[in-house]
């Protein structure tokens, strides 16, 4: 069978062999255009902000084939929308060349609030967006320490750092704004429960500074006020004075105290 291979000389065999490596290698060049498609490229198209199913649709129609290589959440598109593409928009590319897609996911992922309160507003605000989360409102109140965060609200109701909460929610910033420039008489928290004093001291635009608790008090917020510093007044009869976003010291107890029948006047100002 194989005589014609073995009747000839070597040399012969070797020259064969030899031309037709060369025949093939030629024809495996000359089809390497046909098979790499080589000069047949396509422009990319546009299929930001579409549903990922209109963007495959489209993709595969126009010579491309297309995959959902990621997925990420960003509030302000519609769900299953596509947010970004690989290559981009207007690339000039092979047929048959994958578009990669990156689809915007349907449920917000879940993130742990962080702790703002005692930031700067600067500092709240980078590390909201590290989280994934927005600077909502901005609330100025006085107080002393000026622009860091005095609160941190969601749906206008405070919020626990570690809360879980839908990443692209947006965070209201209570903020100081420092302390005031008009004085005002210090109020009279003595006899009032600690639930009225807080009430008084946010209608006045103070805080409530050191707060001293008798050991007897079980009930804080029922528990009443005994003394504050500043006095409501000094001990020459005069008014103290207190301004915006300053502090009061309460002490607290679980008898209400009994007060003075004749509280004493302020001295009258001489011309």
């Amino acid at each position: 069978m194989f005589d014609f291979i073995t009747k000839r000389s070597f040399g012969i065999n070797l020259l064969v062999v030899i031309a037709l490596f060369f025949a093939l290698a030629l024809l495996f060049f000359s089809m390497l255009g046909v098979i790499t498609k080589h000069g047949q490229q396509l422009v990319v198209p546009d299929v930001r902000g579409k549903n990922v199913n209109e963007a495959l649709a489209l993709l595969e129609k126009a010579g491309f084939e297309a995959d959902v290589r990621d997925s990420i959440y960003i509030d302000s598109i519609p769900p299953l929308s596509v947010w970004v593409q690989t290559p981009d928009k207007g690339a000039q590319v092979k047929v048959g060349r994958t578009i990669y897609l990156t689809v915007n996911k349907v449920v917000a992922p879940m993130v742990k609030m962080p702790d703002l309160e005692g930031l700067t507003f600067r500092s709240a605000e980078m590390m909201l967006r590290s989280m994934r989360l927005n600077v909502g409102d901005t609330i100025y109140r006085p107080d002393f320490a000026a622009n860091t965060i005095l609160q941190q609200l969601l749906n206008g109701k405070r919020i626990k750092p570690g809360t879980p909460v839908p990443e692209g929610s947006n965070i209201t910033l209570i903020i100081s704004s420092g302390t005031g420039s008009i004085e005002n008489p210090v109020p009279n928290f003595i006899g009032l429960t600690f639930a009225e004093a807080r009430e008084m001291l946010s209608a006045a635009n103070l805080s409530a500074g050191t707060i001293i608790i008798d050991p007897g008090v079980s009930d804080t917020a029922n528990a009443y006020i005994v003394k504050q510093v500043p006095a409501r007044m000094n001990d020459i009869g005069e008014f103290n004075m207190v301004r915006a976003g300053e502090s009061v010291d309460l002490w607290l107890s679980a008898s209400k105290p009994v007060k003075d029948s004749v509280a004493p006047q302020p001295q009258p100002t001489e011309e």
